[in-house]
C-alpha cells in the first residue's frame, strides 16, 4: 500500500524539491525531505504535517559518503526504511569554458552525479528488500547543451547514462528508475540565471514563454506531476526512461 511507502527527496528544501514532497505526500506517502541543513526544510515539513501528512526533514551532504551514510540511519529510526528516492539536489557553476574553473566544475559534478551515486547505493539496499522501489533522477533539458554550461550539461547527461545503467541492474528486484529532465522552471536557481546574465527575471520569464510551444514557462509542480506518476505502483513496467517536461518536444 501507498501509505505504508516512504519517499526520501533531496534538495527538498525549495523550488522543484518541496513541490516534489508536497505531491508525494498528496499521494498518501511518507516524505523525508533532506537538504544540506535540515532546518531548511522546516516550512514544507510544516506545509505536510498541518494538512495530516507524514513528514521529516534531514540534513545531509549529499557529496559525503559519511553523511549519507548517516542520514539513511536517520531516516530508518525516526520514519522507517524509504523505498523511493528522488535525487533532485543541484547547484550551477555557469560559466563559458575558458572562465569557468575546475572547482566549478568539480562542484557541479559532485553534488548532481556523486551525490545521485551515494544515495542511490544507499538506498537501494531497503528497495531491494522489500521486492520494490522507485528511483527517479532530475536531470534536465541542458543535458542535450546549453551555452555556459558544460559542467551542467554534463552532469545531467552523466544522470541519464546512470539512470538507464541502474534501470538495467536493479529492475529484476521491482526497482525501477527512470528520469525526468524539466526544461525551463520559473525556481530561484533561474534567477539567479537571469541575473548572472543581467537581465529582470520577468524579461528572462517572457523570453522563454516566447520560445516554449505551451507559451509559458515551467513551474516546480508541473515536476512533481511527473514523479508522482513514476514512482506509483501503476508504472512498475516503465523503466530506463527519460521524460523531458519542457512545454514542448526537447531537441
Amino acid at each position: 500500500m501507498t501509505e505504508s511507502r516512504i519517499a526520501v527527496v533531496t534538495g527538498g528544501a525549495r523550488g522543484i524539491g518541496a513541490a516534489i514532497c508536497r505531491r508525494l505526500a498528496a499521494d498518501g506517502l511518507a516524505v523525508v525531505a533532506l537538504d544540506l541543513d535540515a532546518g531548511s526544510c522546516n516550512q514544507v515539513v510544516s506545509d505536510i504535517t498541518q494538512v495530516g501528512g507524514r513528514a521529516i526533514g534531514v540534513g545531509a551532504d549529499v557529496t559525503s559518503e559519511e553523511s549519507v551514510t548517516a542520514a539513511f540511519d536517520e531516516i530508518v529510526e525516526r520514519i522507517g526504511a524509504p523505498t523511493i528516492l528522488i535525487n533532485n539536489a543541484g547547484i550551477i557553476r555557469d560559466n563559458l569554458l575558458f572562465k569557468m574553473t575546475a572547482g566549478d566544475w568539480d562542484a557541479v559534478m559532485n553534488v548532481h552525479l556523486r551525490g545521485a551515486f551515494l544515495m542511490s547505493r544507499a538506498a537501494q539496499r531497503y528497495m531491494t528488500a522489500a521486492k520494490f522501489g522507485r528511483i527517479v533522477n532530475v536531470s534536465s533539458t541542458s543535458a542535450l547543451g546549453n551555452r555556459g554550461q558544460s559542467n551542467y550539461s554534463a552532469a545531467k547527461a552523466g544522470l541519464q547514462g546512470f539512470t538507464k545503467t541502474l534501470a538495467i541492474e536493479l529492475g529484476r528486484f521491482g526497482v525501477t528508475v527512470n528520469a525526468v529532465g524539466p526544461g525551463f522552471i520559473q525556481t530561484d536557481m533561474t534567477a539567479a540565471t537571469a541575473q548572472r546574465i543581467g537581465v529582470t527575471f520577468e524579461e528572462f520569464l517572457a523570453k522563454v514563454a516566447s520560445d516554449v510551444p505551451v507559451g509559458r514557462a515551467g513551474q516546480p509542480e508541473d515536476i512533481a506531476h511527473a514523479i508522482s506518476f513514476l514512482v506509483s505502483e501503476g508504472a512498475g513496467y516503465v523503466s530506463g526512461q527519460v521524460l523531458y517536461v519542457a512545454g514542448g518536444p526537447a531537441d
